[in-house]
């Protein structure tokens, strides 16, 4: 078995802390750093579904994307959602520990495998900081386009949304994996920009900045369709530093939405 400390001391040279915004709060939330580890569930967010299945399946530790404690928490009573969690967890010896924003605009991170999972070649990066994506594909209509990523990420009850003309040719293409409406100035030389949790005054104010058609169009995927694809690339880069090590990736779907009603 490989001790937690060693796929520790692996993750934050993978994906740094330091690397991680200020209001973030990755890394090791629950656990031993010395206890044994031979299995380890991969998820986007923990939830009571994600404990049970890593309970049941004899894992020792849930690596998740999204930290298990945000904000400061003031309580673990386990009268609270969070405090049972966290007492399941322990009762059941399973470690918590979650790569955050140091992953999403990391080399192979959050954002690069979104956009490779959309098929975008030639890629770089969206800001002159290292943040975001830009690549390309084939010339192909923005409604075509927006089909493809329906069939290819996983299914959410909002489902994609979609500003712009449908026939549009698209080309050179932008991403944020995750929220991302803070990016939205940087988009304005590609054909489509994509990300997640786009309110509707940003996105309105694109559209209106954008000059309509002529503009850039504008994609919204659900939050956890966009993330979700990158546990499978952190389950490769952990694999092979640890090949003693059985990594699975959750199939829970734990998009907080559970069914859309068309208007």
């Amino acid at each position: 078995m490989t001790q937690l400390s060693e796929l520790i001391r692996f993750a934050e040279t993978r994906w740094p802390l330091h690397s991680a915004a200020e209001w973030d709060n990755p890394g090791l939330a629950i656990g031993d750093p010395s206890a044994r580890v031979a299995r380890v569930l991969l998820a986007v967010d923990l939830t009571p579904e994600v404990a049970e299945e890593a309970s049941l399946g004899g894992f020792e530790l849930i690596f998740t994307h999204h930290p298990f404690i945000f904000r400061g928490l003031q309580t673990l009573s386990q009268a609270t959602v969070k405090g049972d969690l966290a007492a399941k967890c322990i009762r059941s010896g399973v470690a918590v520990y979650s790569a955050h924003t140091n992953a999403d605009f990391a080399a192979g991170g959050v954002s690069e495998t979104l956009a490779l999972t959309l098929g975008l070649t030639g890629l770089r990066p969206l800001t002159e900081a290292g943040e975001g994506v830009v690549g390309t594909t084939d010339q192909v209509s923005l409604l075509e386009f927006a089909r493809r990523a329906g069939r290819i990420l996983p299914s959410c009850a909002q489902g994609l949304l979609v500003q712009g003309n449908p026939d549009r040719l698209i080309q050179r293409v932008g991403l944020v994996a995750g929220a991302g409406d803070s990016y939205l100035d940087n988009a304005k030389d590609l054909d489509l920009f994509i990300t997640s949790d786009l309110r509707h005054h940003p996105a309105s104010d694109f559209r209106d900045r954008s000059n309509g058609s002529d503009g850039p169009a504008l994609m919204n995927i659900p939050h956890f369709s966009a993330e979700w694809p990158w546990l499978n690339q952190a389950a490769a880069d952990l694999k092979a530093q640890f090949p003693s090590v059985e990594f699975v990736v959750s199939e829970i779907n734990t998009d907080p939405w559970t069914f859309a009603v068309m208007q």
